[in-house]
């Protein structure tokens, strides 16, 4: 691990741009997951580009025409399309359809549980299957914002206009339902199962502390939340939004209630994505300009990865291992660095 980090307020910052191998991509690119140690990189229409560390590049074919969603559980991808489809991806690059609509409609979320459970969204209605097929359907007052799994047993929480419900799919028990007034879109939970965060629409975030329902109010966003991250071991939770990074306390019983967030690598271009490592207290950020750093989160001190220029970061993502870094840009561009 890389760990001659500068202080913040240091004479530069240490650069390992060099040690980046560059994959561009040609085509815009809306998300990337790792499954092993090959990245693969979603992109916004058509196809699936899987690069190995060494930058061999595979493109595999998916939808015909816009992916909306994916989620990877790190053995396998997922994707939604306006094709109606959701279409499964394994570590070999194999692709298998795992369901049609029935009407045709949009499939905008997706989300995958430990088990081998799958969970996707087609306008008001919610689906799950769990891993022998059986399949079963919830529908909400609105269009579906966001999915998430809870982290122990199978709970799944979806996110829609003013609130959200959160659904038992093997219980007979009534779904609880958490309101809050206006629309709600990226849905998690905390590591250790004891918060609820979404992002709105609006340029806020807002939780709950599930023992009692209490509101957690997250504002002061000048942009929209639209990549949110848990640091290791739940501690934190760092967002994009700002021209900083804004890290939320999760360490005391209460989480960030009655507490400033850290607001972490400022610069002169708004944060697009976050992606927290998954073994140390340290980020990767990607910006609207197109620069990648590495943040300690100890102390904001950082690296640089990827230097200024070009269009927004859309992708970042680190192994399972936490010893590769891939990131994508809206215009294609993409790059691994290997710790």
């Amino acid at each position: 691990m890389i760990d001659n980090f500068d202080a913040p307020d240091g004479p530069s910052i240490v650069s390992i741009t060099d040690r980046v191998k560059l994959t561009p991509l040609g085509a815009a690119v809306g998300s990337v997951h790792f499954l092993g140690d090959r990245a693969f990189f979603v992109g916004a229409e058509e196809s699936v580009a899987i690069v190995t560390k060494d930058g061999e590049i595979n493109r595999v074919p998916t939808h015909f025409g816009a992916i909306l969603c994916a989620a990877s559980d790190g053995k396998r991808l997922v994707t939604g399309g306006d094709d109606g489809k959701l279409i499964a991806i394994d570590d070999k690059g194999e692709t298998s359809v795992v369901a049609t609509d029935a009407k045709r409609r949009w499939i905008d979320n997706v989300a995958l549980h430990g088990d081998g459970t799958l969970a996707w969204s087609a306008g008001k209605t919610a689906f799950v299957r769990g891993p022998k097929g059986e399949e079963k359907t919830f529908e909400v007052p609105s269009t579906v914002g966001g999915l998430a799994f809870a982290p122990k047993g199978l709970r799944l929480a979806i996110a829609h206009y003013n609130g959200v419900t959160l659904w038992f799919p093997n219980m007979a028990a009534n779904p609880e339902f958490l309101e809050w007034a206006g629309s709600h879109l990226a849905v998690t939970f905390s590591p250790d199962n004891k918060f609820l965060v979404t992002a709105m629409h609006e340029p806020a975030m807002h939780g709950w502390r599930l023992a009692d329902s209490r509101h957690m109010r997250m504002s002061g966003y000048p942009g929209r939340v639209r990549s949110m991250s848990w640091s290791a071991g739940g501690k934190g939770l760092a967002t994009s939004g700002a021209d900083s990074v804004i890290v939320w306390p999760f360490t005391s019983k209460d989480g960030p209630m009655g507490k400033e967030p850290a607001m972490l690598a400022p610069m002169p271009a708004r944060v697009s994505m976050v992606a927290c490592h998954p073994k140390n207290d340290i980020m990767a950020v990607g910006y609207s300009d197109g620069t990648v750093l590495m943040v300690r989160l100890e102390d904001g001190a950082e690296i640089l990865v990827r230097r200024t220029g070009g269009s927004p970061v859309s992708g970042l993502a680190w192994n399972a291992k936490g010893t590769l870094l891939a990131f994508g840009a809206e215009d294609g561009d993409a790059g691994i660095l290997e710790m």
